[in-house]
């Protein structure tokens, strides 16, 4: 009798299983970076009044490393997420989004210094405001592509 782990996968015909990362099966992203992820859907998505005072947001979001950290992780939370199609939204709202978007758009978050504004102010209902980063700033990370 063998331990766990210790198959031998050529005594029975058995291939040795791929644990290569880039495996064929794998889903592609669908947003190729942060950038793209921010512009084109969560900026659309989670409208709210940017008033500087109860809440701030930075149309320049890529100048504040915390910012960068939190919503690439919301990214690629999203992009993990959206393979549920169960629960996985409502997961990625309640675990992901709600939880830094609160922290990003506090009053005393990253955002706090950005608090004047057209490129740092919203209307109820309008996107979140979004300012282009450099060219070349968040390449895209789609394989293919």
């Amino acid at each position: 009798m063998s331990d766990w782990g210790d198959e031998d996968y050529g005594s029975e015909g058995l291939e040795q299983p791929d644990t290569s990362q880039e495996s064929a099966d794998e889903p592609n992203l669908y947003y190729g970076s942060v950038d793209e992820f921010v512009r084109e859907y969560l900026r659309l998505v989670y409208r709210r009044r940017i008033d500087g005072r109860h809440r701030c947001w930075a149309g320049r979001w890529w100048e504040y490393d915390e910012a960068v950290i939190r919503l690439e992780a919301l990214w690629r939370s999203w992009e993990n997420l959206r393979l549920d199609a169960a629960t996985g939204m409502s997961v990625w709202w309640r675990d992901h989004a709600d939880h830094h978007m609160t922290v990003l758009m506090d009053p005393d978050g990253p955002f706090a210094s950005a608090t004047e504004g057209d490129a740092n102010l919203s209307k109820k209902g309008d996107p979140l405001p979004y300012v282009p980063p450099p060219d070349g700033m968040f390449p895209d990370v789609r394989v293919g592509v």
